[in-house]
This record gives structure tokens, sequence and C-alpha cells, in this order.
């Protein structure tokens, strides 16, 4: 897969440490960046870059995970979800079909961090999931916006 990677100037080092892991899985990896102190640009950036299919997913990282999430999901096409533990991360791709998560550097440990990721990477969306029926309405409903 390929993945896009970015962050704000505050998690730069958290996102490097996952950058190497992330190839170390069999993935492309392209950071997007850490300059920008207004993190939405870098995870607008990412979020249409996968949205449009560039890249398979995307990971955001910011101080809590919530501000890249919310800028990614602005984006028509961007499913951004925070995973704040391995379980959503797992289920973030497996009942949700999200194509970018998000993670806070300030409350995640950066070997956590690296969990998460290869848990969210190791699964793929499950399209016959008891979820499917929500994720096609979520779908539905931004087409129609």
């Amino acid at each position: 897969m390929r993945i896009a990677i970015g962050s704000d100037p505050n998690a730069t080092e958290f996102k490097k440490a996952l950058i190497p892991l992330i190839k170390e899985l069999g993935h492309e990896c392209d950071d997007f960046g850490s300059e920008d102190p207004v993190y939405a640009n870098v995870a607008i950036d990412v979020a249409e870059d996968v949205a449009a299919g560039k890249h398979d997913r995307g990971i955001l990282i910011c101080g809590t995970g919530i501000g890249v999430c919310i800028a990614a999901n602005k984006v028509k096409g961007a499913y951004a979800a925070p995973v704040n533990n391995i379980y959503q991360a797992q289920r973030a791709q497996l009942s949700n079909n999200a194509n970018i998560i998000t993670m806070g550097a300030q409350v995640t440990g950066i070997e956590l961090g690296k969990c998460f990721v290869e848990a969210y990477l190791g699964v793929n969306y499950e399209e016959s999931a008891r979820s499917a029926p929500k994720v096609a309405r979520i779908v539905e409903y931004e087409k129609g916006c």
C-alpha cells in the first residue's frame, strides 16, 4: 500500500519514528511534512491525496489527534478516525473503512503509536461486515452533499 503521513511541528519526532516501521511492514510511505504550524494544512493535503486515490491510506499526527481528524474529515472522500487503542486502530479499517487514522503525540507514546499503525495497516475493510450498511449510509449521504 501507499501511505501518506503528515503532522504538525510538535509531532515531528513521532512521525519520523513511524516512517521506518511503515516501510518495514512492506508499504511505501510519503512524508507530507510537519513544518506548517497550522495543522489543518497538512491534514487537508493528506486527506485530498488519499481521497483522490493517490495514496491508499493516511496517517496524521498532532498534539491530540483531534484537530487533524476534524480537518481531514472536511475533505470529501476522506474518512479519518482518531485512534487511542489497538482495537480502535483495527476497527477503524475493519468496521468503518477509515482511509486515515489520526493520533496525538502528546497523549500517545511512540511505541504505542507504532502498535496502532501496525494494527491499522494489518487489516482490510470487510464489505460483508455488520457495519457495511452503516458505512454505505455515510458514503451515500456524502454523495448528496
